[in-house]
């Protein structure tokens, strides 16, 4: 039956996702909750958002990452003068030595990769952020009037720094809806960072052994998509995106006082998917309750937008997401439909 092959497939997964782990730990030390959360998104098909300090080897991970997958990377630093032919690419003359005759020609940008790191994305202007996007939701970009087709599977990987808000262009919320992920990625544990300091000045340099390719990653995308939730976890999903909305049914007191504009529908989507995802590479074929648990913080938490009440108290979007975690039970939906 197609159910076992899919099943079978899964476990496959699961295999891979810890060669994947091990082989991206050879470099990267610690970050474990990090690099499954991208792997998640990888998988699911989605765009993720680190925000994290300098120095945390963000970088050095997405390239380590694209190397384990077999995966063209490219890599862009933003900056204020960047333009949208910076990153898409741009239409030159070129003439034909034997009959004299001119033609426009497409150089592709760097944009043209399966794993894009931008980094400091909110360092750009709006202009070039909006060109960004189409790539990001059409998997395409236009010049001059013509659609180029990024390559598959195309994946942005964003950063951002918390801190230095200075002559920066902060992504609007249509923006950072597009991105299925907010990662976190915080300082090391003292044993990681002792771990950190020997390896980088040591004379050594680990080697990554490729465990995937571009095609075996469209495959499993399509397997993930496969496979089954129960009604009443999917009803879960979308009910804890919902009472993140103030003025809806059954929105906690905590929300309506903090919260200025919740999820919208995108985020019931990803909240699915990702657990989804996340099932699969542990080797379950089918949903529980702690996949989705496990996903809501990321998917949320740049998609929750708080209030001047919230920013007062001290109130994050992140304990927003861990209150409605709290309180929501599982079982009063199981009857809804």
């Amino acid at each position: 039956m197609v159910e076992e092959q899919d099943v079978q497939e899964v476990q496959r997964l699961h295999e891979i996702f810890g060669h994947l782990q091990s082989e991206v730990g050879k470099v990267v030390v610690g970050q474990q909750e990090v690099i499954q959360q991208l792997l998640i998104a990888l998988f699911a098909g989605g765009h993720c958002l680190l925000v994290g300090v300098p120095g945390l080897a963000k970088t050095l991970l997405v390239r380590t990452l694209a190397e384990a997958l077999s995966l063209e990377f490219s890599r862009v630093q933003f900056t204020p003068d960047l333009m949208p032919a910076d990153i898409t690419g741009t239409e030159v003359i070129q003439e034909d030595r034997a009959s004299g005759e001119r033609s426009f020609r497409f150089l592709p940008g760097p944009v043209f990769a399966n794993v894009l790191l931008a980094d400091e994305i909110n360092r750009t202007p709006p202009k070039t952020q909006a060109a960004l996007l189409e790539a990001m939701q059409e998997q395409q970009v236009t010049i001059g009037g013509q659609r180029h087709p990024l390559p598959q599977p195309f994946f942005v990987l964003a950063t951002q720094n918390p801190i230095e808000q200075e002559g920066t262009y902060p992504l609007p919320e249509a923006q950072l809806d597009r991105f299925m992920f907010q990662v976190l990625v915080d300082y090391p544990n003292e044993e990681d960072e002792l771990q950190i300091v020997k390896q980088t000045t040591a004379d050594f340099k680990p080697i990554v052994t490729p465990t995937l390719n571009a095609d075996e990653i469209h495959v499993f995308a399509q397997l993930i998509r496969r496979v089954p939730i129960a009604d009443h976890l999917a009803r879960y999903a979308l009910q804890l995106a919902r009472r993140t909305r103030t003025g809806g049914k059954d929105v906690p007191e905590l929300v309506t006082k903090y919260v200025s504009w919740g999820a919208g529908p995108r985020a019931s989507q990803y909240l699915v998917l990702a657990a989804k995802a996340r099932a699969a590479l542990k080797g379950r074929y089918c949903v529980g309750s702690e996949d989705i648990q496990a996903v809501a913080a990321p998917v949320l938490r740049h998609r929750i937008l708080a209030n001047f009440s919230a920013e007062a108290d001290g109130v994050s979007t992140d304990a927003i997401i861990e209150h409605l975690l709290e309180n929501m039970q599982i079982g009063e939906l199981r009857g809804s439909a």
